[in-house]
């Protein structure tokens, strides 16, 4: 079962802008800063386009046989790019609303996130914004209960 000591993360930045090479991704460091603050070993980061299949290939990859946390930045707003919920929902088994509400709720313009969190086996995933403060303050949102998401979903072997 996961302790405190041995939490494990991913981060997925999802960005035409840094795929191409026109944007440095600021957000996926913040994450992985914060994450590290808080005692997660960020053992992947990984970058893709925008777009349904894309995201949802990475995710399912990234989930495959890991338990831990795997956290998204970018495509969760209005742009027509904006994908990253569709794909994420293509790959969950189970959605976890409450950590998507509790998360769009930390200032106004979380309100016009349509991020999604979830399950895909025993790795927990949540999509955050493609901006570095909003990235970092939707995950603070919710990173108190994290680590207890991801023991429940290690527990999952045992029963």
């Amino acid at each position: 079962m996961t302790t405190t000591d041995d939490l494990r993360a991913k981060v997925l930045t999802v960005s035409d802008g840094v795929i191409a090479g026109t944007r440095h991704d600021r957000s996926g460091e913040a994450v992985d800063e914060r994450l590290a603050e808080d005692g997660w070993e960020v053992v992947e980061r990984r970058v893709v386009p925008d777009g349904v299949a894309t995201v949802r290939d990475a995710l399912l990859d990234m989930a495959a046989g890991f338990n831990g946390l795997i956290v998204t930045t970018g495509g969760t707003g209005f742009g027509p790019r904006d994908l990253t919920p569709e794909g994420t929902k293509e790959a969950l088994d189970r959605e976890a609303p409450g950590l998507a509400e509790a998360m769009r709720l930390v200032n106004p313009l979380g309100r016009l996130s349509r991020g999604v969190a979830g399950t895909i086996g025993e790795a927990l995933v949540v999509n955050g914004p493609g901006s570095t403060s909003g990235a970092v303050e939707t995950l603070e949102a919710v990173l108190d209960v994290l680590p207890h998401a991801v023991r429940l979903l290690a527990g999952s072997r045992e029963h």
